[in-house]
């Protein structure tokens, strides 16, 4: 490897783990030697592209900018590499971001037969709910979940499926404080909300051509799906959702579904991967595989 490819490779595997030892434990080198790398680089380039304290490390904006082209022309070295290999050998580390909920109960099933077809490579999953930043985050792929216009409008993105979305009740909530009939009865009901995701607090729902927005009240906030699922399940109120979160709990009576004769918009499920419009070759397999598994599911 050249001394510059080297650079890059040590580079990126630092901003990537955030720690120098971390770094160095995983490209079998020692971290003195990872640190004279990165003196090396930041000398020749005449730029400080980390700052580091004893017990933190960061990316300045000359180092998020080399990040960024540093990650774009590995891909293109190892999309040169594979094309020759062929797609039986594909090999590495996908770092792959997801939501918790749908990533828990679609996503992880579906990891299977793609490993067992490619044992070289190894998948690592970032599970929030929380919109992560895909290029300081050093993420490959990420699964968003939308309704609406994409937020990554720079970065390249397919949609994988659809996914059906639900009002959903515990059968102890509906005992206690009846059973909404029509949207505009939800106005009356202690509603559950997710923050971020699509937990607005206007429900948009479409009955035959009409549609109707409906302000529900917000009694309970929560910064994920589980505990949006939990809070439901335990009747603290009404909750908006998706058929892949609460599909099991429906499935045993936990939840009930509401309002079936009103549909709302459904929700896109999207692959976004920051290299580009082209990802590299073990992206692009694992997202026909998502694709394949998913849009039949």
């Amino acid at each position: 490897m050249s001394d510059r490819w080297q650079e890059m490779t040590v580079f990126v595997r630092v901003a990537d783990s955030g720690s120098l030892s971390r770094a160095a434990r995983e490209l079998k080198v020692s971290q003195p030697s990872v640190s004279r790398i990165i003196g090396t680089l930041e000398a020749r380039l005449g730029a400080t592209l980390l700052l580091r304290t004893t017990r933190s490390l960061s990316l300045t904006d000359a180092g998020a900018l080399y990040l960024e082209r540093a990650r774009r022309l590995l891909a293109e070295m190892e999309e040169a590499e594979q094309a020759t290999r062929g797609l039986d050998s594909l090999h590495g580390v996908i770092r792959l971001a997801m939501p918790l909920m749908y990533g828990t109960r679609a996503i992880i099933p579906a990891l299977a037969p793609f490993l067992a077809r490619h044992p070289d490579l190894k998948v690592e999953l970032a599970m929030s709910d929380a919109r992560q930043n895909l290029i300081t985050d050093g993420v490959d792929l990420a699964i968003r979940i939308n309704v609406g216009p994409l937020d990554d409008s720079t970065f390249g993105a397919r949609k994988l499926a659809l996914v059906e979305r639900v009002v959903i009740a515990a059968p102890a909530y509906l005992a206690a404080h009846g059973t909404p009939a029509t949207p505009g009865d939800l106005t009356s009901h202690d509603c559950i909300l997710q923050h971020g995701s699509f937990g607005t607090e206007s429900w948009r729902f479409r009955h035959n051509t009409v549609v109707t927005s409906v302000n529900v009240h917000a009694r309970l906030w929560i910064n994920s799906a589980p505990g949006v699922l939990a809070a439901t399940v335990a009747g603290l109120g009404v909750a908006l959702g998706t058929r892949v979160m609460a599909g099991e709990e429906l499935r045993s009576g936990q939840l009930k579904q509401l309002l079936e004769g009103y549909q709302l918009d459904p929700a896109e499920v999207f692959a976004i991967f920051p290299a580009g419009p082209r990802p590299s070759a073990k992206v692009r397999a694992i997202v026909d595989h998502l694709a394949a598994s998913l849009g039949a599911a």
